[in-house]
């Protein structure tokens, strides 16, 4: 079979790299990590050759993508990380069906409460410095103009974004979502995030796609038009960022404004409230991406659903077992504020793990201690599936790691973490989001299973083409280049 894309297999499947999505400078690889990459290079080139087909034939295969996990598994217990694997057999490398079985799923509902996608057209391109994503690994696709010198950005639209979400993934639904901004430079508004949703509509697909409203209550004018977001755009849910202001100075949801935010959302019947935690912008907005208010707050509004995106984890904190009043930093910090102010778990908050697990692909003792603690402290019905993508590409390889991950058994003993079963991952994986967006699982499958995202799916999946790309920012200069579109208004 020839390949247009990737034609030499130098793309493994599962991506352990530096990418990051904007909202944090990207961290290098570790030597593990790094070790990790090829190994797994190495054991894709030996397995290629005994199974007598090309590389890129064995990278797009489940077994290609056993074979990198294995390869992780390894290097990861070469320097003592033990914490967390990904439970497959060594067979997976080398028998196809084994690894369809552990690595292909179960038919899970697959619900991706966070996307993201870029607007080409948008007017905050007027305001976008020369180089504002040209280093997306995208940017000489087909949809590249010569004539137009920003029309590179076409490779971040929504045509790429179903694509990417729908035909190289297994995800069923999403909820697009959007990034804080100025009204006057937003890199998505809520006419092209409807555009997209319009889009999927036309593929007879309108169940798999749900919008958020973006309110920045600190932000003039972003109150007041939350009554036109429900009436005219049928938002599902609003999405803020406490640690942000177009002054530089962020606000908790337990002040006055965060609490005015609420009660609007409460009278508009719209309570689902999704509140960026953690992945700090800078030093000046460390104090408003922590989550002391998020127990005051729940405590106060047990009728409001609140969806902490990224579970409050911070990059570059190691993830270590809650200790009680000590934690004061990354995903600690949400589950001291439940404890504090007695929210039980599988109640009305819930972590989200946009990001969070991606980063933690790289550190399996830390991703064991994240996901643990959340399923004690926030519940296992409250745990969220999120990818944060189209940042990171196509979503496949952190459902397909996913899929596998398992917390050792002594760390489960000694901290009280559960045993990540089938029945757990189908709940993370989707159901558990279908209880504050008010959806049934059952009838999205059912109405999924003929319409023509399944047939154009099944269709392309005997030829498939996933090009295993990131597109966020992959150093610091990148970073910083991506954040002056928004003329330097993240706190």
């Amino acid at each position: 079979m020839k390949h247009a894309m990737d034609p030499q297999g130098q793309r493994l499947p599962i991506k352990l790299d530096t990418t990051s999505n904007g909202e944090f400078a990207p961290v290098p690889l570790s030597p593990a990590n790094r070790a990790a990459n090829r190994m797994a290079h190495e054991a894709a080139s030996q397995n290629a050759k005994r199974l007598a087909v090309s590389r890129r034939d064995f990278l797009i295969s489940a077994c290609g993508a056993a074979s990198t996990l294995l390869a992780f598994n390894a290097a990861n217990a070469a320097v003592g990380k033990r914490g967390g694997f990904f439970q497959l057999e060594a067979e997976a490398a080398l028998e196809p069906q084994l690894a369809q079985a552990r690595i292909g799923g179960k038919g899970e509902f697959i619900f991706d409460v966070q996307g993201h996608f870029v607007d080409p057209t948008g007017a905050w391109v007027k305001a976008a410095p020369a180089e504002a994503f040209k280093w997306s690994p995208k940017a000489g696709c087909a949809l590249v103009a010569k004539a137009d010198a920003r029309s590179y950005l076409n490779c971040l639209g929504p045509e790429e974004f179903v694509k990417d979400v729908f035909l190289d993934s297994d995800t069923d639904m999403m909820v697009l979502s959007f990034v804080p901004s100025r009204r006057d430079s937003e890199p998505l508004t809520i006419q092209a995030a409807d555009a997209v949703r319009r889009i999927v509509d036309r593929m007879e697909g309108s169940h798999r796609l749900l919008v958020h409203g973006r309110v920045n209550p600190n932000q003039p004018g972003d109150l007041e038009s939350m009554d036109e977001l429900k009436e005219r755009w049928k938002v599902s849910a609003w999405k803020t960022y406490t640690q942000w202001g177009v002054d530089g100075k962020g606000f908790f949801l337990s002040d006055a404004i965060g609490t005015r935010f609420i009660e609007k959302a409460r009278a508009l019947g719209v309570k689902v409230i999704c509140v960026h935690k953690g992945l700090p912008f800078g030093k000046q907005s460390y104090e408003h991406s922590q989550c002391s208010d998020i127990g005051v707050v729940a405590k106060r509004f047990p009728d409001v659903s609140f969806l902490v995106y990224h579970s409050g984890f911070v990059s570059g904190v190691p993830e270590r077992a809650y200790t009680g009043r000590g934690a004061s930093d990354g995903i600690d910090t949400l589950i001291r504020s439940l404890v504090e102010n007695d929210v039980k778990p599988n109640s009305n908050v819930y972590a989200e793990l946009g990001s969070t697990w991606r980063f933690l692909m790289r550190d399996p003792d830390g991703a064991a201690h994240a996901l643990g603690k959340l399923l004690k402290h926030c519940g296992e019905d409250n745990v969220l599936w999120g990818t944060d993508s189209i940042w990171y590409g196509s979503p496949q390889d952190q459902i397909q790691a996913f899929r596998t991950f398992q917390i050792a058994a002594e760390l489960r003993a000694k901290h009280g973490y559960p045993e990540v079963t089938p029945t757990l991952r189908a709940k993370i994986f989707g159901l558990n989001a279908t209880r504050p967006y008010g959806i049934s699982a059952d009838e999205v499958k059912k109405r999924a299973s003929s319409d023509h995202v399944a047939r154009e799916r099944l269709a392309y999946r005997e030829r498939p083409e996933p090009h295993y790309l990131t597109y966020g920012p992959k150093n610091r200069r990148e970073f910083l280049n991506l954040l002056r579109w928004n003329g330097g208004s993240r706190a």
